[in-house]
C-alpha cells in the first residue's frame, strides 16, 4: 500500500503494520484497523465499518465473514474487488444495540474511477457489532 496523502491510500494488498490505515484515519494501520483485523473487538459501529472498508481495501475476505451478521452473510469472493483509495465517513451513531453509519468509498477499476455512498445499519449481539446491510 501507498500512502498518497493522509486521507487517500492506495491499496497493494500490503498491510505493513508501519504504513497508515487504508480507512484514512491517519493512524498506522497497527494502531487502527491492523488491532481489529488481530483480533480486538471495535467497541463502535464506525470502527467496525473502517476495519471493513480496511479488510476490502486489503482483501480480508475472513475478516468481512466474520464481521457480518448472519442473518445476511452473502457468500463473498474477493476476486472483483477493485482498488480502494479513499474513505469518508458522513455520519455515524449508535442508539442502544443499533448502530449507523453513512460514508463514501471512492475505488478504482481499470482507469476508470468510482464512488460507493452507503447507509449502513449494525447491531450489536453476543458482546460485538455486526454489519447487517447496506442501502445504497
Amino acid at each position: 500500500m501507498s500512502q498518497r496523502d493522509d486521507n487517500n491510500n492506495e491499496n497493494s494488498g500490503d498491510a505493513n503494520p508501519d504504513n497508515t490505515c487504508p480507512c484514512g484515519s491517519g493512524a498506522a494501520y497497527r494502531k487502527c484497523c491492523g488491532l481489529f483485523h488481530g483480533g480486538a473487538t471495535p467497541a463502535t459501529p464506525e470502527q467496525l465499518m473502517r476495519s471493513r472498508y480496511s479488510a476490502f481495501a486489503l482483501g480480508m475476505a475472513d475478516y468481512l465473514k466474520q464481521t457480518w451478521h448472519p442473518s445476511t452473510k452473502p457468500s463473498l469472493q474477493l476476486d472483483d474487488n477493485p482498488q480502494w483509495l479513499k474513505l469518508e465517513v458522513l455520519e455515524s451513531w449508535q442508539r442502544g444495540k443499533k448502530g449507523f453509519v453513512h460514508f463514501r468509498a471512492f475505488y478504482k477499476v481499470g482507469d476508470e474511477l468510482g464512488m460507493l455512498a452507503e447507509k449502513s445499519d449494525f447491531v450489536f449481539e453476543n458482546d460485538r457489532w455486526y454489519y447487517v446491510k447496506g442501502d445504497y
